[in-house]
This record gives C-alpha cells, sequence and structure tokens, in this order.
C-alpha cells in the first residue's frame, strides 16, 4: 500500500519542478495573428528549444530572456510561395543554377521570411545540385516545385522542349524527396498546346502535390476559363494573378470588370497566388479586381534579380501594397502564412500552435505617407506599411532590426 504523505511530497516535488523550470524565450504583449488558431488578440508567446511551448494571455514563468513586443503584431514565419533561389555562376542558365536567381538568406529573414519555395528553378535532371547547393546550405527553409523541363528553367528554347517534359520521371524524383519537393511547375512555353500543363498536372497527380502555372504567351492567347475549369485540378495554383501579359489573358478586362468565370474558378479551388515579379503585378489588374470581391489565395514576390529592387522589393512590401488596396492586416498575414502553408501540405508551417517550430516574424505596422509602385511604373500612395523588426528562425533570432532581443549596452 502506497503511502499517502511519500505520494504528496512527489506531487509537490513535480510542481515545484514545472514552476521552476526555465524557458529560453517569451515575446510578451504582441498582437498575435495566428490564423489556424483563430488567435487575433494580444497574447503572450513562449518559445523552448526549437519549438513553441504556450500561447496565452499574461503568460507567467521563469524565462530566460524576454522580448517587449508592446505595440507589435506577432506572426507565423512568413511563407513565399513563388520565389527563385536555385542561384550559380553557369552561363545562360536564367533561374537554374545561373545568375538570375538569389541566395535566400540576403532576401528572407529582413522582411520576416522563414521558408521561400523555389518554382521550377531545377528540374528532376538537377534537383540534387539545387538541393546541395542551395537548400543545405542555407539557414532559411529553402522548398521546391519542380519544373516539368527536366533541365529547369534555363530560359530560351530550353523551356520549349516538350521532349524534355517527363511526367513520370518529375513525380519519381518528387517521390524521392518529399520533405523538400513540394509541387511542379509549368512556367514561359510559348505555344498553343495544353501538352506542358497536362503533363504538369499528370505529374502532380503521380506524386499528390499541386501544380503551379505561370501561363506563357501565344497568339491567340490560350483561354484562362479552359485552364481553370477543365485542365488544372482543385488545389492547382495559377500564379502572376494580377498581370496584364502580352499573348496572356488577364482577370479583369478592358472595361475594368472582373470576367464571370474567375471567382467561379476559385469556388471550385483553383488558387491565385500574387507573384508580383518583375513584370506581372500591375493595379490597372488589382485594384478593380480586390473591388469587386476577388482576393488572392497566397500572397508572394516572384523574387530574383529583376524584381527585388523594383516595385516588388520584399514579401513584406508587397503585402503592405495589398495592405493599401483593400485588404486587412489579418488577411494579408493568413495569406503569407497558414494559406500557403496548406496549399503546399505542409501543415507543419504557418501557425504557432504548440509543438510547431519556432519560426517567428515580429512587425510593426507604421502609418505615414508611403509610395507603393506597380510593374509597370505607376504609383499609389498608402498611408500603411508594415516592417519586419525582428524574425526568429526554429527559436534563433536571425534578424533583428532594432534590437528587440538585446541587452541594452551600459558603460
Amino acid at each position: 500500500m502506497k503511502n499517502p504523505l511519500i505520494t504528496l511530497i512527489l506531487i509537490c516535488i513535480s510542481a515545484l519542478t514545472i514552476n521552476s523550470q526555465q524557458i529560453d524565450l517569451l515575446i510578451k504583449g504582441g498582437h498575435v495573428i495566428d490564423a489556424k488558431n483563430g488567435i487575433d488578440e494580444i497574447m503572450d508567446v513562449a518559445i523552448q528549444d526549437d519549438t513553441i511551448y504556450q500561447v496565452g494571455k499574461d503568460l507567467k514563468g521563469n524565462y530566460f530572456k524576454t522580448i517587449d513586443a508592446r505595440g507589435l503584431y506577432v506572426v507565423p514565419g512568413l511563407i513565399d510561395i513563388h520565389s527563385h533561389n536555385f542561384f550559380g555562376t553557369e552561363p545562360d542558365a536564367y533561374l537554374s543554377n545561373g545568375f538570375t536567381a538569389l541566395p535566400p538568406d540576403g532576401f528572407s529573414f529582413r522582411g520576416g521570411v522563414t521558408t521561400l519555395v523555389d518554382v521550377g528553378g531545377a528540374g528532376w535532371k538537377n534537383f540534387k545540385t539545387f538541393k546541395k547547393q542551395t537548400i543545405d546550405n542555407s539557414k532559411t527553409r529553402v522548398l521546391s516545385f519542380l519544373n516539368i523541363v527536366g533541365s529547369g528553367m534555363k530560359g530560351g528554347a530550353i523551356e520549349q522542349n516538350i521532349a524534355d517534359m517527363d511526367a513520370k520521371l518529375t513525380a519519381l524524383e518528387a517521390k524521392a524527396f518529399p520533405e523538400h519537393i513540394v509541387g511542379v511547375k509549368v512556367a514561359h512555353y510559348y505555344g498553343p498546346e495544353w501538352t506542358p500543363v497536362e503533363r504538369a498536372v499528370q505529374a502532380g497527380t503521380l506524386a499528390d502535390i499541386p501544380v503551379m502555372v505561370d501561363f506563357g504567351g501565344v497568339q491567340p492567347a490560350l483561354s484562362l476559363e479552359k485552364l481553370f475549369m477543365e485542365k488544372l485540378r482543385p488545389g492547382d495554383i495559377f500564379t502572376h494573378t494580377y498581370a496584364k501579359i502580352r499573348g496572356r489573358e488577364s482577370v479583369v478586362d478592358d472595361n475594368r470588370k472582373l470576367k464571370s468565370f474567375i471567382l467561379k474558378a476559385q469556388d471550385r479551388g483553383i488558387i491565385f497566388d500574387v507573384g508580383h515579379g518583375g513584370g506581372s503585378f500591375v493595379f490597372d489588374q488589382a485594384i478593380p479586381a480586390i473591388e469587386q470581391g476577388f482576393y488572392p489565395n497566397t500572397i508572394s514576390t516572384d523574387l530574383h534579380t529583376g524584381s527585388m529592387n523594383g516595385g516588388m522589393k520584399s514579401q513584406i512590401n508587397v503585402m503592405s501594397k495589398l495592405l493599401n488596396i483593400g485588404l486587412t492586416i489579418a488577411e494579408v498575414i493568413e495569406r503569407s502564412t497558414w494559406n500557403p502553408a496548406k496549399v503546399i501540405k505542409r501543415i507543419d508551417l504557418g501557425h504557432l500552435s504548440k509543438g510547431a517550430e519556432a519560426d517567428i516574424a515580429i512587425i510593426r505596422l507604421e502609418t505615414g505617407n508611403f509610395g507603393f509602385i506597380d510593374t509597370k511604373g505607376w504609383r499609389i500612395n498608402g498611408d500603411k506599411k508594415l516592417v519586419c523588426e525582428l524574425t526568429l528562425r526554429a527559436g534563433r533570432v536571425v534578424w533583428d532590426l532594432n534590437g528587440l532581443a538585446s541587452p541594452k549596452w551600459e558603460r
């Protein structure tokens, strides 16, 4: 028979141990937005090692470090679902081991991004090079949409080679690296055939992953309605949603009216991604579309050397742009965190649930007079701008704009 006194002592010792446990980090008093868990209010976030330990109001405990986040937003690390990061020095290689792609860590953390998805840089023939060269050497989490072209996104004639679009081999490579390959990309095909889309969808079906389509251009333009309602599956992605490009049908007509099938396609489950880029976001499309109730499902940059210093600038700048043309802060956060996580079937990301990896962005909402530029060079004025103050990747501070996580120097 157990001694009740010994049992009581053991319970007290256990409670004392829990209460005295030192937790690594407390983010105190920030406005937490976590779409998955329905949180949109002031709360504290506790982090232990590389994971979320607890989210709650006025948390008490023994914390090694506390970050004062009062007046700031605390959100899951941002996910940029359309980026180009297979950088290298191969001549005439465009976004597949070439000079036009960008190294992840220099362009992610400063904007609150902890996960970048390279879309189409590598095909099944050179994915292993991309993994060894970029994915394995980046602090940023780098994922991949495998190009349906085996040689990847090398531009020009290489991307027109239907003979190199092999659905089976693409799917086999995707299934060999499920931790890293989260989709299939078809892009830049300039012809009247549907073959590239069909083979990408076949690969996506074989590997059970989504397809992202960057429609090329042809005269007359291929039908977007046919693409959305017949060729793509629910869950597949149309990027460069607010572009107006010669040879590609746009979502808003010349009378500024949203085309009748667009919302039907979104209701069917087609994912509409911003994919801002250097030539794929114009206010003439975005503003009337949003005014008529057509919001993007995901926000992304299309990051490369041709977009980084133009109207795009960064993920958080694209979010700010959308904030000034009709979306709320909760909506731009959801479309940069939980929505893209669901789209790429990585539901371990994009939220602050207990036990999730501690990828976090702390963001300041500034008010004032700001200007935002589209890819045609037009400017709108806005009064709101988001700025990333601090980024945590797996519980470690990787960006700290104003030293929120650092002790004050004293002589």
